[in-house]
């Protein structure tokens, strides 16, 4: 579809899950969560994007247990939905993840303890996946050692800027207080690695609930959790966490600004609007035309006594 305003297409489109959480077997998530229902939904309706992704990243906590099984039932949803977009896939580990049947069953590596950074390129667009994970515990860290890896990678500037993909995001969390238990650690450290450098916008997961910030004056953008997610206005409750209204987020990239949307898993029944076949009609008015038919109130559209959209 061409544009219809001002603003050209956007160079990338970047989809955003996170916290899949997939169990061996197909098992429920606290006996209620269909995991694997739920990302398949979100796969269904990234499918419906135009334009489709060119990368899908996975910000963290992969497999509820770090179970082979689960991350091969992951491998085989997401894989092929991303192959038919046409797509990269972007994995990090999560506080759930475990190391080595993540860096097995996802890479064809040896195990290992090793935290698991990598660095992709789409297109020109750098994607640094940081491992914010620390072995037995649930809260994130970046170590001296990731430190200066990450500073040694962001030293040469990308064709078009990098997005750091990380699953502990690092900003405030005033709607889940608890989730300060179990935040990032070291967050000055990474201040320092990221200062001067080309990141445009850092992706994180874990709090279950979509959030935005800055962090050292770069954008952060929290996509929700395709499993359950959490209540963040709850009666009473310190935690509470909930099996609807699931999201994954979509980007999309342009010279001077990356826009951030959030998309429902769920269908919802429509109450208005119009189909796809009406996109030529839109396409062949002129810009004035549109603006006249569509954006003045006492248009003949929209007082409703006539629609160039039918029979045109």
């Amino acid at each position: 579809m061409q544009p219809l305003g001002q603003y050209p297409h956007p160079s990338h489109t970047i989809a955003h899950i996170s916290d899949t959480h997939l169990l061996a077997g197909g098992k429920l998530q606290y006996g209620v969560v269909d995991t694997v229902q739920h990302l398949q939904m979100a796969l269904d309706r990234l499918r419906r994007i135009d334009p489709v992704p060119q990368a899908i990243v996975l910000t963290g906590d992969l497999a509820d247990r770090g179970e082979p099984e689960a991350y091969a039932q992951l491998r085989s949803m997401i894989e092929p939905a991303a192959a038919a977009m046409g797509a990269q896939v972007v994995w990090c580990m999560g506080n759930h993840d475990d190391r080595t049947a993540y860096a097995r069953s996802l890479f064809g590596a040896d195990p290992t303890a090793d935290v698991m950074d990598r660095v992709y390129e789409v297109d020109g667009l750098r994607i640094v996946a940081l491992d914010t994970s620390v072995p037995n515990y649930h809260h994130g860290e970046i170590t001296d050692e990731q430190h200066d890896w990450l500073a040694s990678v962001l030293a040469e500037p990308a064709p078009l800027g990098t997005i750091l993909a990380m699953h502990h995001p690092p900003i405030a969390i005033p709607m889940l207080p608890a989730a300060a238990i179990i935040e990032l650690d070291g967050q000055d450290r990474l201040a320092t690695a990221l200062a001067g450098t080309d990141v445009r916008m850092i992706l994180g997961g874990h709090f279950h609930y979509s959030s935005y910030g800055t962090f050292a004056g770069i954008p952060v953008s929290v996509a929700s959790a395709t499993c359950y997610i959490s209540d963040i206005a709850p009666d009473q409750r310190f935690i509470s966490a909930v099996d609807t209204d699931q999201s994954v987020n979509v980007l999309h990239v342009y010279d001077d600004t990356i826009v951030t949307s959030v998309v429902p898993t769920h269908d919802s029944a429509e109450i208005s609007g119009f189909g796809s076949d009406v996109v030529p009609i839109v396409e062949a008015m002129s810009f004035e035309e549109r603006r006249e038919t569509f954006s003045r109130k006492d248009s003949e559209f929209n007082r409703g006594q006539e629609d160039p959209l039918v029979g045109a």
